[in-house]
């Protein structure tokens, strides 16, 4: 078996750590279709952030969704309802914006995204619900000077994310590592490792360690466990 990755990759992979945000997130609220779902996820993974949020009822459906590479990359964490999503956030300290258009919504720009943020984006036909406008800190827009009223869900989060990128940019937010060790040895071992890290999850194995050369420090107990023919 491979106990070693390529040196580009390790440092692919490490260069990646170093510049996520794990204070910095966004959570779909009942988005339904798989290519928004997907490019949401996709420019979360571009910006940095570590973790998306979902509130949907057909958790299949978002593993169907997330399904296409960026879900190596970003971890996703469902909720059943807004009001256990918004706590969660709460207990982190995050501030909750929502995307929608009401009396106290401000440009999406005038918003300080240095601070630990999620943003809520609402279902593609009817937007927001009414529990996530109640529960949000704070409604944004992104202006529109045309004849139509709304962005795609999609288009919406791109842009949101990227002035968060923008800020945090300047603030030297990319500069510092975020991610705490244990979470960036799991993901070096999966994107170096995908092969052996789904057998360590199927048969319940602790993942090794990844040293700074990219290589498995690991035990003879622990290759040895790995090699076991467990039947299915």
């Amino acid at each position: 078996m491979n106990q070693r990755m390529s040196t580009e990759r390790y440092n692919r992979i490490c260069q990646l750590l170093k510049m996520r945000q794990p204070d910095l997130t966004v959570c779909m609220e009942e988005v339904t279709k798989p290519h928004n779902v997907s490019a949401v996820i996709r420019t979360c993974d571009a910006v940095g952030v570590h973790k998306v949020h979902a509130v949907w009822n057909e958790s299949e459906n978002l593993r169907k969704c997330t399904a296409m590479g960026s879900h190596v990359w970003v971890k996703t964490q469902l909720h059943k309802t807004m009001q256990d999503a918004v706590g969660c956030f709460k207990e982190q300290g995050m501030q909750v914006l929502v995307t929608h258009l009401d009396e106290r919504a401000s440009d999406f720009r005038e918003v300080d995204y240095t601070k630990p943020t999620v943003v809520l984006l609402g279902q593609e036909k009817t937007g927001a619900t009414a529990d996530a406008i109640a529960l949000a800190d704070h409604s944004i827009i992104v202006p529109m000077v045309g004849m139509v009223q709304s962005l795609n869900v999609s288009v919406a989060a791109a842009i949101v994310m990227y002035e968060a990128q923008r800020q945090r940019q300047a603030a030297g937010m990319y500069e510092e590592q975020s991610l705490d060790e244990k979470e960036c040895q799991e993901i070096l071992f999966k994107g170096g490792f995908p092969f052996l890290f789904k057998e360590c999850k199927r048969r319940n194995l602790a993942f090794p360690y990844i040293d700074e050369k990219g290589n498995i420090q690991a035990d003879e107990a622990w290759w040895k466990a790995l090699q076991f023919s467990k039947e299915h």
